[in-house]
């Protein structure tokens, strides 16, 4: 199913001549596994996040966007931690690049084209179904 939604994504932005795709990710239980308590930072990743991750950040047709209810405290502590991993997040839970227009309002909704969130579905498996997908796959500018 996953594969099917990147095909169709990437063959919409070519038939729209778009230049990237919008990821919008979840953080706990989907890029790391959620330890649930306050103080203490969770840091594990889910198996092949942190790779698949490091090599979409590399990429100038993909866009990530953090997609979660953190506080600003702790979105801060993640993006640091993301970024020493060259893990690269270009928003926080908005996507300023996608302007409004006369087809869709994105005041208050969040445009992506892609949503990775383990309450949406996803699976830690699907890190791999992705990192495959990119592999040696050519960049849509």
């Amino acid at each position: 199913m996953l594969i099917d939604t990147l095909n169709k994504q990437y063959e919409n932005a070519k038939v729209k001549k778009w230049n990237k795709i919008f990821f919008a990710i979840d953080c706990h239980d989907t890029i790391v596994k959620g330890n649930y308590v306050t103080d203490v930072l969770p840091t594990e990743f889910l198996k092949d996040a942190k790779e698949t991750l490091q090599m979409l950040s590399k990429r100038t047709d993909v866009c990530l966007i953090l997609y979660t209810c953190s506080h600003e405290v702790e979105i801060i502590k993640y993006l640091e931690f993301f970024k020493n991993l060259n893990i690269k997040f270009s928003h926080v839970n908005k996507n300023p690049e996608v302007p409004n227009t006369a087809l869709g309002c994105y005041t208050d909704k969040l445009y992506f084209n892609i949503l990775l969130d383990d309450k949406a579905g996803f699976l830690e498996s699907d890190w791999l179904v992705i990192k495959e997908f990119y592999t040696n796959k050519p960049e849509l500018i």
